[in-house]
């Protein structure tokens, strides 16, 4: 399980499939980064900090889920309607959200213990939403099968999300640069949307990555 080969197969994957998926996600990411500004301009900056988390809940499990039932239906050499995908991604809304609070609230407590706990948690975890959403395990037990199936995978799939998350946060990093603080508020939701998008692809390299790991039965692996 070469971490290039993983990155090389995604990309592929996600350049043959991005008309579909900026159909699928790309609206609701738009409208997440549509909530977070109207929030973020509605709020005194002192205010309450996870209000921003509460916004996010609302939308990504949505998304997330819409686009992991994607893979997965293109990896069967099937091609649902994105009606259906978000149907079936609204079902599963409660349980993801809940699984979304448990890993920020952990992840986060990580990261302000000195950071690699933080990171850890991060790896770790990373195949909880997949076994939720395809295996239909409650938040508590994805999470401790996540924490299984990653034992002995800790570098390649560190690897993989820093592949991709490293040029994102240089990208993001780069564009504030370019179009700094206060910006303009189209100029700003356009930033926000294009940025949350890309960071899609990381879902696609995990949704590899844990296909290789711990393959469903009656796949077929040529799609991804």
């Amino acid at each position: 399980m070469n971490p290039l080969d993983v990155l090389r197969d995604s990309l592929y994957f996600f350049k043959r499939n991005l008309s579909q998926i900026v159909q699928l996600c790309l609206p609701l990411v738009m409208f997440e980064a549509l909530l977070q500004q109207v929030v973020d301009h509605s709020t005194e900056p002192d205010s309450f900090p996870g209000i921003s988390v509460i916004v996010g809940l609302l939308v990504y499990p949505l998304y997330t889920a819409a686009l992991i039932l994607f893979l997965d239906a293109r990896s069967r050499g099937e091609s649902p309607s994105n009606r259906e995908l978000l149907s079936r991604s609204a079902y599963l809304w409660p349980r993801f959200a809940l699984l979304t609070v448990l890993n920020t609230v952990l992840i986060l407590l990580g990261l302000s213990l000195y950071f690699l706990p933080g990171i850890y948690l991060m790896v770790t975890l990373a195949f909880g939403e997949y076994l939720l959403v395809l295996r239909g395990l409650a938040p508590l037990a994805a999470m401790k099968e996540s924490l299984r199936l990653t034992s002995g995978h800790f570098l390649r799939i560190l690897l993989c999300i820093l592949s991709v998350m490293g040029p994102l946060w240089l990208l993001k990093g780069v564009t504030l640069a370019a179009y700094p603080e206060p910006q303009n508020p189209v100029i700003s939701l356009l930033i926000d949307s294009a940025h949350s998008f890309l960071q899609l692809f990381t879902s696609v390299v995990l949704f590899r990555l844990f296909m290789l790991i711990n393959p469903l039965p009656e796949r077929n692996d040529n799609s991804l």
